[in-house]
């Protein structure tokens, strides 16, 4: 790892290199990857990293989407490496933003709830400098006082759509609506006890949704009872969605 954080170093443009995932974070299972995380200032490109001589596919900065970015997919002495670039610069603006309580969710693939730019800041406080110099932010206090109501409003819309297509016995527009409240909902329990979440794995154990999980496992055909019994054990109270929606 030491040896492999020296040459992504090197790499023009690149100012730090992090360790971050569930090898950092002390969760890895037996074939987890390994997850580098590249903080590079005035640009990145991929060429330099498909010099490194490693197998697999490079993307270009910007080419994952805004926050996610872009990165690498590898292969290094047959282990599976994933490169994950971040705009320093980027990084620090939302950053910033969070200590202010400032943020917003995006939509992002692999998050059914959405993306919160102060993904950016959890990374930094969860990551494991390999290289370079970087802050470590503490989950900010004016975030815990923002941050979940934004996602416990996104989670009771969720769940009011999920009501109407409750009634129109759509099965699957139903369950998703279903499954982004619970998500959401995890996302303001998480925030409100300052705790950052990087993504939606486990999210809903983290939260102590579990018994919805369970639920929502084994369905049943009754679609609105389904509903009633998520909205009961979610307990959202947001004045915006307390009408169901038509239409």
């Amino acid at each position: 790892m030491e040896h492999l954080a020296e040459r992504l170093a090197a790499i023009p443009g690149v100012v730090a290199v992090t360790l971050g995932g569930s090898r950092a974070t002390g969760t890895a299972v037996e074939g987890s990857d390994w997850d580098f995380g590249l903080y590079y200032r005035g640009g990145l490109d991929p060429a330099d990293i498909t010099a490194l001589g490693w197998p697999g596919r490079v993307f270009a900065p910007g080419e994952w989407g805004s926050i996610v970015n872009g990165g690498a997919w590898l292969t290094v002495d047959g282990a599976k490496v994933d490169l994950i670039y971040r705009d320093l610069d980027e990084v620090l603006r939302w950053t910033a933003a969070a200590g202010d309580g400032r943020f917003e969710i995006r939509r992002e693939v692999g998050y059914v709830a959405g993306i919160a730019t102060y993904i950016l800041a959890g990374e930094l406080a969860l990551g494991r400098v390999l290289a370079g110099d970087l802050p470590r932010p503490a989950f900010p206090p004016r975030l815990r006082k923002t941050a979940p109501g934004a996602w416990f409003r996104l989670a009771a819309g969720a769940l009011s759509f999920a009501g109407v297509y409750a009634g129109r016995q759509d099965r699957v527009a139903c369950l998703a609506n279903l499954c982004q409240a619970v998500l959401a909902s995890g996302q303001g329990r998480m925030a409100a006890a300052g705790q950052w979440v990087l993504n939606e794995k486990r999210l809903t154990e983290r939260a102590g949704l579990d018994a919805i999980q369970d639920r929502l496992a084994q369905p049943g055909p009754g679609l609105d009872v389904l509903v009633s019994d998520v909205r009961d054990r979610l307990g959202l109270d947001d004045p915006v969605w307390t009408v169901r929606p038509t239409g």
